[in-house]
C-alpha cells in the first residue's frame, strides 16, 4: 500500500467521524458559525509547521521516503502525503470535542 491510499483511508474516516459529530450535534449552524475560523487559524498555524519542520528533518536525514510509495508531489522536499495527517488531525479533534460533550459546556 502505497502512502497515498494510507492518507485517503485515514482522511477519509477522519472526515466521516467529524460529519457525524457536527451532524448530531443538534445545532451544526451555529457550529459552523463560531467554529470555523478557530478551525481555519489552527489549519493554517499547523501547515505552516509541518511545512518547515518537515522539510528540516527530511533535509538534515532524519526521515526519508521510497520514491515508489509518494505521490511524487512535494512542498519543498516534504511530500504532500505529509500534509494529510494534521488535516485528518483537524478534523478529529473537534469531532472528538463533540461526541464527547464537551462542546455543550457553555449551553449550561
Amino acid at each position: 500500500m502505497t502512502y497515498v491510499w494510507l492518507c485517503v483511508i485515514f482522511v477519509l474516516v477522519a472526515l466521516a467521524v467529524f460529519l457525524l459529530a457536527w451532524l448530531t450535534s443538534g445545532r451544526p449552524r451555529r457550529l459552523a458559525k463560531t467554529w470555523w475560523l478557530p478551525i481555519v487559524a489552527a489549519g493554517v498555524v499547523v501547515m505552516v509547521l509541518t511545512a518547515v519542520f518537515d522539510n528540516v528533518m527530511i533535509g538534515t536525514g532524519l526521515m526519508t521516503y521510497a520514491d515508489t510509495h509518494i505521490s511524487g508531489l512535494l512542498i519543498g522536499a516534504a511530500p504532500l502525503e505529509d500534509f494529510t495527517y494534521p488535516l485528518a488531525g483537524l478534523l478529529l479533534l473537534p469531532a472528538l470535542w463533540l461526541l464527547l460533550g464537551r462542546g455543550r459546556a457553555g449551553e449550561r
